[in-house]
């Protein structure tokens, strides 16, 4: 079993007078994050999966006595799939408030549903994570940095879901059943699509255009659908945790781009499994915004764990110049370049450096990635 980060951060927020919200996108690990946390506690605990139908019937009848007689003894409660239960924030804010002497720990895999329900009941009663495939660390933690780092180019391509590092061999298999349908299906389900073969395509073709600045005018036209369904399907898929959008950096220069977003995958293995390319590094054309969607993946994952808080975006001008990432932290603005070829140079552009002061800059490549990811 891979130890996760997010361990130790929920344990020290344990019996702390809030509920727990674990989110993340399915099969992360956060049912087996929740069970090994139950597991190494002293106190009396009582898991309850929200995916039963009796459980997500019970749970939905949220009288005080009742739900004591559910809980019984135990004194750490965890829900699996909170998502599932109707109107979750009101009974989680019940639960919270009026039965004060247990810990709530509730995990949901669909952000849309579960966040939209628990922000306005639980404000002030909350501290909530988010669970993402394997870190780096989390993969350095469990083998050692020089296993790891011979890993790189697997990781790359297949990714660091927690089942694809663990079978190897088998890694398209699991590859395609979570892209296929699986880790988007809260959309279906919810969402009530009528047509779930955009979200297919529109996926694909979002998987082509990993570290170039995205048209939604321009994926319209390609995928005939209009303006306001695809920014609604990008949204629903960001809140379902497969990909993320990267803001364009302006301070309303006319050189500066402000409209157009990048968007990248959570999971490159994903990514890779949508186009059905698992070809090496080495004989690729993408190898380079591979390793950019990667690594600000990796970064991210990183800030999350370590609790520190940071905008980020990337910067282009209309004549071309550009910063793979930015980061805007305490007022001061960090920028990388991402080359998997440590030989390749960089020039920060003067149209940046004479608008604004920077704090740090670097390339970040193979050799030095980790650095970066560990905040050196």
């Amino acid at each position: 079993m891979i130890d996760r980060s997010l361990e130790t951060i929920i344990k020290r927020k344990l019996n702390k007078g809030k509920a727990i919200i674990i989110l993340g996108a399915r099969q992360t690990g956060k049912t087996t994050l929740i069970k090994k946390i139950s597991h190494s506690s002293k106190a009396d605990a009582l898991f309850l999966n929200a995916d039963i139908p009796n459980i997500r019937e019970q749970l939905a009848k949220p009288s005080i006595n009742y739900l004591k007689q559910i809980f019984g003894k135990a004194k750490l409660i965890f829900i699996d799939e909170a998502q599932r239960i109707k109107d979750v924030g009101m009974l989680l804010k019940i639960i919270v408030d009026e039965i004060t002497d247990i810990q709530l720990v509730v995990t949901g895999s669909s952000a849309f549903e579960l966040s939209s329900n628990i922000n306005e009941p639980l404000t002030g009663r909350k501290f909530e994570y988010r669970l993402f495939p394997i870190s780096w660390h989390e993969l350095v933690v469990h083998t050692n940095f020089l296993e790891s780092v011979s890993q790189l180019n697997q990781r790359i391509i297949f990714g660091m879901y927690p089942d694809v590092i663990n079978n190897l061999g088998a890694e398209k298999e699991i590859l395609f059943n979570l892209s296929e349908s699986y880790l988007y299906k809260d959309i279906f389900e919810y969402q009530q699509i009528r047509k779930p073969e955009f979200i297919q395509k529109l996926l694909q073709a979002l998987a082509f255009q990993i570290g170039s600045e995205v048209s939604y005018n321009e994926l319209s036209n390609l995928l005939q659908i209009d303006r306001k369904t695809i920014l609604h399907y990008i949204d629903l898929l960001e809140k379902a945790f497969v990909i993320f959008r990267l803001p364009p950096f302006s301070r309303n220069l006319r050189k500066e781009l402000s409209s157009k977003v990048k968007i990248y995958f959570w999971d490159t293995g994903i990514r890779n499994a949508l186009i059905n390319d698992f070809r090496p590094l080495d004989l690729r054309n993408d190898k380079g915004a591979l390793w950019e969607n990667f690594i600000i993946v990796e970064r991210q994952k990183s800030n999350h764990y370590n609790l520190r808080k940071a905008n980020t975006y990337f910067w282009r001008t209309h004549q071309k110049s550009e910063i793979d990432y930015i980061e805007e932290c305490d007022g001061e603005l960090d920028i990388y370049e991402f080359k998997w070829n440590q030989k390749l140079k960089f020039k920060i552009p003067k149209a940046f450096s004479d608008v604004y002061k920077i704090n740090r800059s670097a390339i970040i490549s193979h050799n030095n990635f980790y650095q970066f990811i560990e905040h050196e």
